[in-house]
């Protein structure tokens, strides 16, 4: 039985939703009341008698609604409902915050992440400055964890709109937040490695120069290991980087620190890569590289080549020593000494 209630379940990523039925009526109750909140005669004051903690929760379960139409309409009512009750906000913060940590660390279902998200974008624009800790603590416990989701990519272009947002507000978020995707960081999805690169670009546009410093290391050594993914848009999306002249800046600021961490697998790609749309971008990564830093770019040359040559010597020695036992053992049928 729990297996073929599993499987009934639904799956926002492979099913078609389920369309209420009676969305016809529904829809006007919901028209009229948020004609109701947006009214000029509207009294917060008044109504927070009937619109309390006990109505937001039971307004925040609907949000599992699988027609998308009934969450778009609960988008704007709750939107509404934050803006006009003051007292309600933190509260409601703090049940969004909550359903996030069923979703990530109990069910990994609940379909209004994306539109929940969304409110989040628009409420953390709103933060006064300095932010508040749990306003951080919700940045570094929640939403990072929430890309470790398996059905991340139906929500995951108002997840990196709010992380970038809270970058913006203050950059010295950027460490721990770039530190913890690289924690997270898909090892056999594709699909989400690309995803991530896509949400550590929009990172790199805004990061400041000092805040890249601190991260550049780890940072580059993953894009390192995405440059040399067997997987094609995931190398193909690593190497756009360098595309983009803000990353570029950066990149040649730091090049004494990161040509290091990138030479090596770009120098084998070059040569042995399968596709040649791989090569060819690598081939200009290489190049910017070369007009960025040419003495460290002769020195890693050289020293790649000189490790080469020595791999390719002690293979040699290898199969030589291979042969001398085939012979002793073919000569005598013992192994020799």
């Amino acid at each position: 039985m729990p297996w073929l209630f599993y499987h009934n379940e639904f799956d926002p990523e492979e099913d078609e939703p389920t369309l209420e039925a009676s969305w016809p009526h529904l829809q006007l109750v919901y028209e009229f009341f948020i004609r109701f909140l947006e009214s000029q005669e509207f009294q917060p004051s008044i109504a927070k008698k009937y619109i309390d903690q006990k109505f937001v929760l039971q307004l925040l379960e609907l949000f599992d609604s699988e027609d998308p139409r009934e969450r778009d309409y609960l988008k704007t009512v709750l939107h509404r409902i934050y803006g006009k009750f003051l007292g309600l906000r933190a509260f409601i913060r703090k049940q969004i915050n909550n359903i996030f940590l069923r979703f990530v660390y109990e069910t990994e279902h609940f379909n209004g992440v994306a539109e929940l998200l969304e409110i989040l974008g628009s409420i953390i624009n709103g933060f006064a400055l300095p932010l508040k800790a749990e306003h951080k603590q919700f940045l570094v416990k929640v939403l990072i964890p929430l890309h470790t989701v398996r059905s991340l990519s139906l929500f995951h272009a108002q997840l990196a709109y709010c992380i970038v947002q809270f970058l913006e507000k203050d950059p010295t978020l950027t460490e721990p937040v770039i530190r913890g995707l690289l924690k997270f960081w898909p090892k056999t999805c594709s699909q989400k490695e690309v995803m991530f690169l896509g949400e550590l670009e929009e990172i790199l546009d805004v990061i400041e120069p000092t805040q890249f410093v601190k991260i550049q290391e780890p940072l580059f050594k993953q894009i390192s290991r995405c440059v040399s993914s067997p997987h094609f848009q995931v190398a193909e999306r690593a190497l756009y980087y360098w595309n983009n002249e803000y990353i570029m800046s950066l990149i040649e600021e730091n090049s004494s620190v990161i040509l290091p961490i990138m030479f090596a697998s770009l120098y084998r790609i070059s040569k042995e890569h399968w596709n040649p749309a791989i090569v060819a971008l690598v081939y200009n990564v290489l190049k910017a590289f070369m007009e960025m830093n040419s003495t460290l770019f002769d020195e890693l040359t050289a020293t790649y080549n000189e490790k080469k040559k020595e791999k390719e010597r002690e293979e040699l020695w290898k199969k030589l020593e291979d042969l001398e036992l085939k012979r002793g053992l073919r000569s005598d049928g013992i192994i020799p000494t």
